[in-house]
């Protein structure tokens, strides 16, 4: 990955906080195996930063950053008390009317960082709203109450509408071919998906600032989303 400018990724800025819009295939903390990461990043710009929360690493989208120990303090107690409000949209397989649509199902993550729906696991509540369908696929809004590890994902695979190219819960990659009647490929060429990630973006956050002040930030959808919903609004 080309060397990021911080800056570049800022949506929203005042004395305590920073949102950002994480590009995909960026981590959030530290990475063996990556020069690059969301807090290393953070802190070149401002030093005492704290990352808030954490995204998937093919995950795009908002993520909050506190500028000072209170500020992180004061948004940690929201993360707790469920105060937080995060939005994330999601490309998903078939056709799919859901409004209000609560899914509470326990979640129970094994030791390879794979979840599942079960009785033994911990509670884990997302609630779900179509945004817009298309021929085979549907844009969902999805809320997540609880923060379990790939909740939404699971949860939507859960609903048999898994995420286009989670192949982890059951999602299938989506190439052009599918999408276009007339599509043709270059002889000794393999077509690629159109979204070669989880097709999960972090769009909007919602939290109180110190000073009791509402901040809400929208993420605008990173190059591979908007090339994927411009080809499934062709097939609307």
């Amino acid at each position: 990955m080309k060397k990021i400018d911080f800056k570049d990724l800022i949506l929203f800025e005042n004395e305590d906080y920073l949102v950002i819009n994480k590009l995909p295939y960026l981590s959030t903390l530290d990475d063996r195996h990556e020069a690059q990461n969301i807090l290393d990043l953070a802190k070149g710009y401002t030093p005492d930063a704290q990352v808030c929360h954490r995204l998937d690493k093919e995950t795009s989208g908002c993520l909050a950053i506190a500028k000072h120990p209170e500020a992180y303090r004061n948004i940690a107690i929201q993360f707790e008390d469920r105060k937080v409000d995060k939005i994330y949209h999601a490309v998903v397989e078939g056709i799919h009317e859901y409004k209000d649509l609560l899914v509470d199902r326990n979640l129970l993550a094994n030791n390879k960082g794979i979840a599942k729906v079960s009785k033994d696991g911990k509670p884990a509540q997302t609630i779900f709203n179509t945004v817009r369908t298309y021929f085979k696929h549907s844009l969902i809004e999805c809320k997540p109450i609880t923060g379990r590890l790939h909740q939404i994902r699971v949860h939507l695979a859960y609903l048999k509408s898994p995420i286009c190219g989670d192949e982890t819960y059951g999602g299938k990659p989506l190439f052009l071919s599918e999408l276009k009647r007339r599509f043709n490929l270059k002889q000794g060429t393999e077509e690629l998906p159109i979204m070669q990630r989880v097709s999960l973006h972090a769009f909007a956050l919602k939290f109180t600032g110190i000073h009791g002040e509402e901040i809400y930030v929208e993420a605008p959808y990173p190059k591979d989303m908007q090339v994927l919903i411009k080809q499934l609004e062709k097939t609307a």
